[in-house]
């Protein structure tokens, strides 16, 4: 079924990718960008740039009415080109706004203009210390500490503006990205998963699954993907 999909981050490093797997897929992309200059960029393409500033609720809510979207997929990340260790800090707090702040007016935005459904990513690496491999339900880390609480907030803010939304909320929790233009061509950290895998994952989740949570990683014992497979059709080494 062809569908009208309002992709926020278009630009990004999934969103770019997905973009295109979404065109190749004769859905109709509305696709944002903060910046102007990348907007021509996504019409060759094929994509329907807009520009538009997430933290701008009214903007953004008149850009999704306009779109009149089925699907809105949140692909919007706030980090530094090939994750400069020297900008991270600061990076971090401002992804965390954006996961909160950003998303709620991205799911407002997407229940005002009668979407069916949104597809968000989050990530894998903020459950809570427990038995592993984590599935979906495990808690996330609620009580951690010092840097990684500023991320696993906003994680949770993210996660909870999607799945208690009035329509159907799809998260999708990655590992570790790596490939091109993630700053890392070999698979690191506890979970890893190839850039374009997790592309694909939002590809499927566009008609596939069900309201909640999914774990989308290359097999590892610290995360199962087990839903992913069965319910999404999802596979990393596909």
């Amino acid at each position: 079924m062809r569908y009208r999909i309002f992709l926020a981050g278009a630009t990004g490093v999934i969103g770019r990718r997905l973009a295109v797997l979404l065109r190749d897929a004769n859905h109709h992309v509305i696709g944002t960008t903060r910046d102007a200059s990348k907007a021509d960029a996504l019409r060759a393409i094929g994509i329907e740039p807009v520009v538009v500033d997430v933290f701008d609720a009214p903007a953004l809510a008149r850009a999704v009415a306009d779109a009149n979207p089925e699907i809105v997929i949140h692909q919007l990340t706030d980090l530094p080109r090939g994750l400069d260790p020297a900008k991270m800090d600061e990076a971090i707090r401002r992804n965390a706004r954006l996961r909160a702040e950003g998303t709620r007016n991205l799911v407002d935005a997407a229940v005002a203009a009668g979407a069916r459904r949104v597809i968000a990513q989050s990530i894998a690496w903020a459950y809570a210390p427990g038995p592993e491999p984590h599935v979906e339900n495990d808690p996330l880390d609620s009580g951690a500490q010092g840097v990684r609480a500023i991320s696993v907030g906003g994680i949770v803010a993210l996660e909870r503006a999607v799945l208690e939304a009035p329509l159907e909320g799809i998260v999708l929790r990655y590992g570790q990205l790596y490939g091109p233009g993630t700053g890392t061509d070999a698979a690191t950290g506890a979970s890893p998963v190839h850039v374009d895998a997790a592309t694909r994952a939002a590809l499927l989740a566009v008609d596939r699954g069900t309201r909640g949570v999914y774990n989308i990683a290359e097999p590892n014992p610290h995360v199962d993907t087990t839903k992913a497979r069965k319910e999404l059709g999802w596979d990393a080494a596909s």
